[in-house]
């Protein structure tokens, strides 16, 4: 067996290993933020949970200043939030799917998601990010002399919630990344 036939059977199988773990996939949590990436999210969550017989839990979750009690009234980021969660089941009823939304209130986003993930005892979050850059600044590589290459500033950044996730969660975290904008 060539060097290129070994390759490609470990391409295939490592396909299989991807199709197996999406099998086994049935209680998905899925963040909403109201972009449409994290739409796209829903779609997905909601596509893997109908083939597997499973379930989705949409959240939606409002950040609450230190200075304020946790259970205080949000107003406008509770409606905005409670907007959003209408638009994400309203993306499901689209795909014939039915989903659980709820709107969070906690001190930090990426807590209450793991936390959320942890109490429900799902198989995997769908997360979704944007794309984030400095703004004017470019994603070149700088070569160093005898190093391996660094970014420059400017490099693509996930943000807290999803660093945080990636890292903490007890589950499987697939993250959807739309393409950038034109």
């Amino acid at each position: 067996m060539g060097t290129g036939e070994r390759a490609n059977q470990q391409t295939r199988g490592q396909g299989r290993g991807l199709e197996q773990a999406a099998t086994r996939v049935k209680e998905i949590l899925v963040p909403v933020d109201g972009s449409e990436a994290s739409m796209e999210a829903v779609s997905l969550a909601c596509a893997t949970a109908k083939r597997n017989k499973g379930k989705v839990h949409v959240v939606y979750v409002v950040e609450v200043h230190r200075s304020l009690p946790l259970d205080a009234d949000m107003g406008a980021d509770a409606r905005k939030g409670e907007e959003i969660l209408d638009r994400a089941e309203r993306r499901a009823e689209e795909a014939d799917f039915e989903v659980e939304g709820q709107l969070l209130q906690a001190r930090d986003a990426s807590h209450a998601i793991v936390d959320e993930a942890i109490e429900r005892g799902v198989d995997a979050i769908i997360l979704a990010t944007g794309y984030k850059r400095r703004l004017g600044e470019g994603g070149v590589f700088a070569w160093p002399r005898g190093g391996k290459p660094s970014r420059l500033p400017g490099e693509f950044r996930l943000g807290r919630v999803c660093q945080y996730v990636l890292e903490n969660a007890p589950c499987e975290v697939w993250l959807i990344r739309l393409p950038m904008a034109d």
